[in-house]
């Protein structure tokens, strides 16, 4: 039986040709319900776009038929390879001839564990416990769900990264093709209000066909600025078509249950500064800028990503000046992407709350994966910020995994560091949840695994509400 950390050393104990067993997550690299090839990896990928970038933190699976790949770990058995130096593909390992020796359970599947017996599992054990644990006695699914409608009624509900409405993509922004609905969905459902990210980066990144996200190229003088104003002006033009109210302030904020749907407009990735701090006061007075990402999936002048080499050794000089800028303009600084070294330097920079948008946890995060491990979520925490917890199905199976997942984080942090992070509309594979009219089901599982109606508000969106006042002011 292989194991991963011989590996990452470079030295696994097996000749060429060997027949050996590994146990991880298959990973298709496209479309479809039967795979002959696809990846194996140590933990499961947020989304497509997290494979890992370093090679040897995967396995180029050739199975020895088309299998069809289940949403858990499997324990895979085949012929082993290590490729030359210089394959063509960059890839490090292979297993050949490959079948599927066992499905493993879901992490949590008849395990009983408690939560924090769960962080200290190994890595195939990490995802799920049972979101039943705790689950609120003698309550029948029709009480929970009533009981989840008035507590959405009474929260300020969050969503603190999307990109609802298909605002992404140069090709949208320049064919000003239609959006789709984003207030009607959050009415219904009683999401009061999201972070409505703009993309930052898009002209200079490309989805490779194992559909990982990576620079493509250095971006022109000026080039990542015009693209800014462009991108910027597509969600205003959203905002406007859909009527629905923006998010500037705290006095705007409080009104935002009162007066419908609002977003708070948000930047993935302070590209379009181009090391210029006076444009951040410009994009809050142009576009009322409220909440600013970093970094995202090239290595910027303000830092070093989750996804590739580091480069600055964290957060640079310049990152520094605009988290102290965005103090000063009651921005709040989003550090998902960022290495963990980027998010120690900006937490001792900042004088406000720090947010990590959209992530989730992992007991040890893998090279280049954008899972946190919890020492990377107290930094966080520590600030007294906000940890989003997105939903990809990749990680999370379903609704009550999602919650679990949610509640492991509130071991590490506390409950009042946790929040909600869909990364609607810009994941790159499934999501379990995918639709604001899905919010009474999360309330619900939420309140059926074990939190408490005030705790569950907290993570609904009263820990992000809470944050953005310090902030905004």
């Amino acid at each position: 039986m292989l194991d991963w950390s011989q590996l990452a050393d470079g030295t696994p104990d097996c000749p060429q040709g060997a027949i050996v067993e590994i146990a991880g997550w298959a990973a298709p690299v496209a479309e479809g319900a039967q795979h002959d090839y696809f990846l194996l990896t140590p933990e499961p990928v947020c989304c497509w776009s997290c494979l890992p970038s370093d090679p040897g933190r995967c396995i180029e699976v050739l199975a020895a038929e088309a299998l069809s790949l289940p949403s858990r770990p499997v324990r895979l058995r085949g012929r082993w390879h290590r490729l030359a130096d210089g394959d063509p593909g960059g890839w490090r390992w292979q297993l050949r001839e490959a079948r599927i020796a066992a499905v493993l359970p879901r992490p949590g599947d008849g395990f009983g564990l408690g939560r924090r017996l769960m962080l200290a599992a190994p890595p195939l054990l990490y995802p799920v416990f049972a979101a039943a644990q705790g689950a609120l006695p003698g309550a029948t699914p029709g009480q929970r769900a009533e009981d989840a409608r008035r507590l959405i009624a009474r929260t300020i509900t969050v969503d603190l990264h999307s990109h609802a409405g298909r605002i992404l993509g140069a090709e949208r922004v320049a064919s000003h093709s239609p959006f789709t609905a984003v207030a009607d969905p959050m009415r219904e459902g009683g999401m009061a209000l999201v972070c409505l990210a703009m993309v930052a980066d898009t002209p200079v990144t490309r989805i490779l066909p194992e559909r990982r996200i990576v620079p493509s190229r250095a971006p022109e003088p000026g080039e990542l600025y015009a693209w800014g104003q462009r991108a910027f002006a597509r969600v205003v033009d959203l905002v406007r078509s859909q009527k629905l109210a923006v998010v500037s302030s705290a006095a705007t904020l409080a009104a935002a249950r009162q007066h419908g749907p609002a977003v708070v407009i948000a930047a993935e990735g302070a590209d379009f500064l181009e090391v210029r701090v006076e444009r951040l006061h410009e994009a809050q007075a142009s576009w009322q800028l409220r909440h600013l990402q970093l970094t995202h999936y090239r290595v910027n002048e303000l830092g070093d990503i989750q996804t590739e080499a580091p480069q600055h050794g964290g957060l640079t000089d310049f990152g520094a000046e605009v988290v102290r800028a965005c103090n000063r303009l009651g921005i709040v600084v989003d550090v998902a992407h960022g290495t963990f070294d980027l998010v120690k330097r900006a937490a001792s920079v900042t004088t406000r709350p720090l947010v990590l948008s959209h992530t989730s946890l992992s007991a040890r995060p893998a090279p280049r994966s954008r899972l946190i491990s919890p020492d990377h979520a107290r930094l966080v925490a520590r600030t007294g910020g906000v940890i989003g917890i997105w939903p990809p199905t990749t990680i999370f199976a379903d609704m009550a995994a999602y919650v679990a997942g949610m509640a492991r984080m509130v071991d590490v942090v506390g409950i009042d560091h946790v929040g909600i992070g869909s990364d609607m509309l810009g994941l790159l594979s499934p999501a379990v949840f995918d639709s604001y009219r899905q919010l009474p089901d999360l309330a619900a599982a939420l309140l059926a695994g074990g939190f408490k109606a005030e705790d569950a508000a907290k993570i609904l969106g009263g820990n992000y509400v809470r944050v953005l006042t310090a902030t905004a002011g």
